[in-house]
């Protein structure tokens, strides 16, 4: 299959950049569609990781305010993993393990690769790749983030249950959160026999 970018506009370049796109593309059935226009939000790519602590079956999550949410009926606070842009000549691991002193003020011990994944492919190009890793959670917590990036995180320590009924009952809802910590359900005893 086959597409064909005819024109790109550049409609905003700010902390994120907008793009008009004109396009066509092979169709399923045969032939080509007719010329289509669609805007995409260039957010970069980033990374995420759930830090986990094997010895005390514990998740590490931060809570912050998130404009993109400001229209929820919870309100615009969501409790999610650890996560940043990639900069350039960065790699995932280096931001994971940068973000997590930033946002967390954690030391990051080994990490398990969990995923690749567009964040949302009809409307942005943002690539997410996602890690656990190994932490000892004791003393964890606290308010933390860089008041140059007007970041206000609060840090949370609680049980692997705990995190997993907060998914189940929607008090989390981000795809990262949901991710992260539908893999630790599943990996659990992975996670503890590699790291106990």
């Amino acid at each position: 299959m086959r597409w064909e970018e005819l024109d790109r506009d550049t409609l905003y370049e700010g902390f994120y950049n907008l793009y008009r796109y004109h396009l066509r593309h092979q169709l399923f059935a045969g032939g080509t569609s007719d010329v289509m226009t669609r805007e995409l939000i260039d957010r970069g790519h980033a990374a995420g990781v759930l830090p986990y602590d094997p010895q005390r079956d514990r998740v590490v999550l931060i809570e912050q305010f998130r404009v993109g949410a400001m229209e929820s009926s919870k309100g615009p606070w969501l409790m999610e993993v650890v996560a940043g842009l990639i900069d350039p000549g960065e790699s995932p691991e280096e931001v994971v393990r940068r973000e997590s002193q930033e946002e967390a003020g954690l030391e990051l011990g080994e990490l398990i690769h969990i995923h690749d994944y567009y964040s949302s492919p009809g409307g942005s190009n943002e690539r997410i790749t996602l890690y656990a890793a190994r932490v000892d959670s004791e003393g964890a917590g606290g308010i933390h983030g860089l008041a140059h990036e007007h970041e206000d995180i609060r840090v949370h320590v609680m049980s692997l249950d705990e995190a997993l009924e907060r998914l189940r009952s929607g008090l989390i809802d981000n795809a990262m959160a949901i991710i992260a910590l539908q893999w630790a359900a599943l990996n659990r005893e992975r996670l503890k026999q590699a790291w106990g």
